[in-house]
């Protein structure tokens, strides 16, 4: 489809698999030209060398990104030991080579080795990385031969579990399950996990497997999505993990006013995972919520079958009142 100078009808948030070997933002600008949306935006940067789940919004729904970042991940990886790239994967260049220690063949002394990485740490990203300092970005710097001083960032690892010790050719791998908070480079876990054992570590492979609540079997290939299009629209309520209300005839108005709704609006949630099927036919979909308002809570506000907008609660004012509001609404898709 053309890109349209002036704005497209879609306002939608899909899933990609993302393809190894792409980067998130040649995605982006393959999801604009099959939309025909300038407006178009990623949540959570995807390597080249990695594939999988890249939530990616389109159109006036680009504005839910920042609700959308603050998700754990999953990730599978294959981490090659005794070798060190500039990248911290297999596509830098190697800088370094040791022998691996024989102890890290052994699975069981693996995984009790993988639990000193868990809990919470300060990391410290790859030079080549999306970082800016002072507005560029590391990995430019790094292109160029410039090393910027990039500071250690507060992430926690949830988990590490080994799946399989493999040889391949000359070299032992570790395949790894990951769970972790946002902000973490699993290169970086893999660069100190090297480090750790006196050998050197880095990535050979990656694939993210969840965001939140999000998995790989919500998600469309870049071919799928040429066919189907805005189908592929998942329910952006499920996605953001909100409360939710229903707007009636009178916060409707206020609404389109952008005006304060009570804080005493009925409030819903989804029973349990919204992306699975429920266990029993009977049971419904959502339910009422009655856990009181928190200061600064957002809500999700849905009219006409649409997102219209999110509201954040002030217990100084008593209300919710507008944090980001849709004029054209957010369709919501599948769950």
């Amino acid at each position: 489809m053309p890109m349209k100078r002036q704005p497209s009808e879609f306002s939608l948030v899909i899933a990609i698999d993302k393809p190894s070997g792409m980067s998130s933002h040649d995605v982006v600008n393959r999801v604009r030209r099959i939309f025909g949306e300038r407006r178009v935006g990623h949540t959570g940067t995807l390597d080249p060398l990695a594939s999988g789940v890249l939530q990616v919004c389109v159109g006036p729904a680009a504005r839910l990104d920042k609700y959308l970042v603050d998700h754990d991940k999953r990730y599978e990886v294959l981490v090659r030991l005794g070798v060190e790239t500039d990248t911290d994967d297999a596509l830098g260049q190697v800088i370094r080579t040791a022998p691996v220690p024989c102890q890290a063949a052994d699975p069981h002394l693996a995984q009790e080795f993988l639990r000193r990485f868990e809990g919470f740490q300060n990391q410290m990203p790859p030079l080549y990385s999306a970082i800016k300092v002072n507005g560029a970005k590391a990995c430019d710097a790094a292109r160029k031969g410039r090393v910027l001083q990039l500071q250690p960032r507060p992430v926690e690892v949830y988990s590490l579990q080994l799946l399989a010790v493999e040889e391949i050719e000359d070299g032992l791998f570790w395949r790894v399950a990951c769970h972790v908070s946002k902000g973490t480079y699993i290169r970086s876990l893999a660069r100190d996990i090297g480090a750790a054992l006196g050998c050197g570590g880095s990535v050979e492979q990656l694939r993210r497997l969840a965001v939140g609540q999000l998995t790989e079997a919500q998600c469309v290939s870049l071919e799928q999505l040429e066919e189907c299009g805005a189908e592929a629209a998942l329910d952006p309520l499920a996605l953001l993990g909100l409360r939710f209300l229903f707007a009636d005839e009178h916060q409707e108005k206020s609404l389109a006013n952008g005006g304060k709704l009570s804080a005493r609006s009925p409030l819903y949630q989804f029973n349990g995972d919204p992306f699975r099927e429920t266990v029993c036919a009977c049971m419904p979909r959502i339910r009422a919520s009655e856990e009181p308002l928190a200061d600064g809570e957002v809500v999700a506000v849905v009219s006409g079958g649409l997102l219209r907008a999110l509201y954040r609660f002030s217990q100084e004012k008593g209300a919710l009142v507008p944090d980001c509001v849709f004029s054209q609404g957010v369709r919501r898709g599948r769950c």
